[in-house]
């Protein structure tokens, strides 16, 4: 249903105030059980997992573009239309990217029905940076992860940012809060899961040698970007694993020490 609009006080355009305030958005959308999608590819793949928007946002000259996106759509689902002035004023930056939608936030997943089935487990600690949230979900997704577990302090991955980075991978591995934590890390263990823990210790085995002879269920533990896993994780791990380093660089950026992981133990699938 195309709806246009002229005014930036539109009170139908309520959801996509201010998009570029991370404090306030935090408050407005988990509450509201709402997410964004960022770009027409991003919305086809939340529509493809399944995800229901409440309503798109879009500029004229991506009307006819998005056709086929619209068409997708429930006809009861609002697509507003206004001047791209307008949007940037609603939304706090230049809507470039075809539409924006206000998604509804699926229900979230217990991290006992992910690891069922699951090889291969990604367990992030603490990582608060959205960009680097999201690159790791787009890395899970093309590595073939089976799953990724958070930690309760990790920044949501359903923000628009780390939705936008992931190119909407985030609808498609399916993650869990791991709580208690770092307790349901134990029960990993005591359930057979082998941990790993990527740090840059001196007693860390080289990744190299590791992944000759990988566990048949391996969770592979990240830490937050500043200060890395915290001691309580790494004594909890099995195995500390290090990405071997050269020309006096210490470790990777964790989105890209994470890539690395997923690659290298890939042959357990």
């Amino acid at each position: 249903m195309i709806i246009p609009v002229t005014d930036a006080a539109d009170p139908r355009l309520a959801d996509y105030f201010k998009l570029t305030d991370v404090a306030l958005r935090r408050r407005i959308e988990v509450p509201r059980g709402l997410f964004m999608a960022e770009s027409a590819e991003v919305i086809t793949r939340a529509l493809d997992a399944g995800l229901a928007p409440y309503s798109l946002l879009m500029a004229p000259r991506w009307v006819d573009a998005s056709s086929q996106l619209i068409s997708r759509l429930d006809p009861a689902v609002p697509v507003y239309v206004g001047e791209e002035a307008l949007l940037r004023s609603v939304t706090g930056f230049h809507i470039h990217r075809g539409a924006i939608a206000a998604m509804r936030r699926p229900e979230p997943r217990e991290l006992t029905a992910l690891t069922r089935d699951a090889r291969r487990l990604a367990v992030i600690e603490d990582v608060v940076d959205h960009t680097n949230l999201g690159a790791i979900f787009r890395s899970a997704a093309g590595l073939s992860v089976d799953a990724v577990a958070l930690t309760p302090r990790c920044a949501d991955p359903l923000y628009r940012r780390s939705v936008r980075v992931s190119m909407g991978t985030v609808f498609q591995v399916p993650w869990a809060r791991i709580v208690p934590w770092p307790g349901a890390l134990a029960g990993l263990k005591e359930a057979g899961w082998h941990v790993a823990a990527l740090a840059p210790l001196p007693d860390a085995v080289c990744l190299d040698r590791f992944t000759a002879h990988l566990p048949a269920r391996l969770v592979m533990l990240l830490g937050t970007e500043g200060d890395g896993l915290s001691a309580h994780s790494l004594e909890l791990a099995d195995t500390v694993v290090q990405i071997p380093m050269s020309h006096g660089v210490d470790s990777l950026n964790v989105a890209a020490a994470a890539a690395v992981a997923f690659w290298a133990t890939r042959q357990a699938d």
